[in-house]
């Protein structure tokens, strides 16, 4: 079994943050909401326990893949309102938790069957992954629509426009290309500086996105 390698992990903001403890980690992670380093410093030190555990359970590498995403992301949640001095058992570690949310996940996550699963962690990181879409719930409605259905499945604009006239929208094609444009825009916007900084580089989401 081959476990991913994640550039970011060379990153110079993510290479910085390696000689602090899990629990400065956390710590800096739960005072900085505003910054994505210090969750994705944890995710390249602890993948390749999470990936492992998770390839052999999955059925499929697609699923392997995406419920590693998933756990990540359940991680990353729940990571915001840990407090070891509220949990059970003197001796638990930040490892033995992730250990824990990991199995929870393979327990708990029903996947899809490998068809239907769009994610690929070639094009997109974890934790890239958790921070898009905590930009995208900020979005409204119908443009998160337009950007998943871009993004996601590859639908061209002509065809959301036809989807989106279907449903009640008065909306062209072009239209369709000048929300796209806003909502990468505000997506960019709304994700945390480092994380723009560490996958991004100068490039932007909308050139990446053509």
């Amino acid at each position: 079994m081959q476990i991913p390698h994640f550039p970011e992990a060379n990153h110079p903001l993510v290479k910085s943050l390696f000689h602090h403890s899990d629990r400065e980690l956390l710590t800096l992670l739960q005072q900085h909401s505003d910054s994505g380093k210090y969750f994705t410093a944890l995710f390249c030190r602890y993948s390749p326990i999470v990936y492992t555990l998770i390839r052999h359970s999955a059925r499929s590498p697609v699923q392997a893949e995406y419920l590693f995403a998933l756990t990540w992301r359940h991680i990353h949640q729940e990571l915001t309102g840990l407090d070891f001095s509220q949990t059970a058992g003197e001796n638990l570690t930040l490892q033995n938790w992730l250990i824990n949310m990991t199995a929870y996940c393979i327990n708990d996550i029903e996947l899809p069957p490998t068809e239907a699963i769009h994610y690929s962690l070639k094009a997109t990181s974890p934790p890239l992954w958790c921070y898009v879409e905590q930009a995208l719930e900020q979005l409204t409605p119908v443009l998160r629509l337009m950007v998943l259905m871009a993004q996601t499945f590859h639908w061209s604009e002509t065809r959301i426009a036809a989807y989106l006239q279907a449903e009640g929208e008065a909306i062209t094609s072009n239209d369709v290309a000048n929300f796209l444009q806003e909502g990468y825009r505000m997506l960019e916007d709304k994700l945390p500086t480092d994380i723009r900084t560490i996958y991004f580089g100068e490039q932007t989401i909308s050139n990446m996105a053509t």
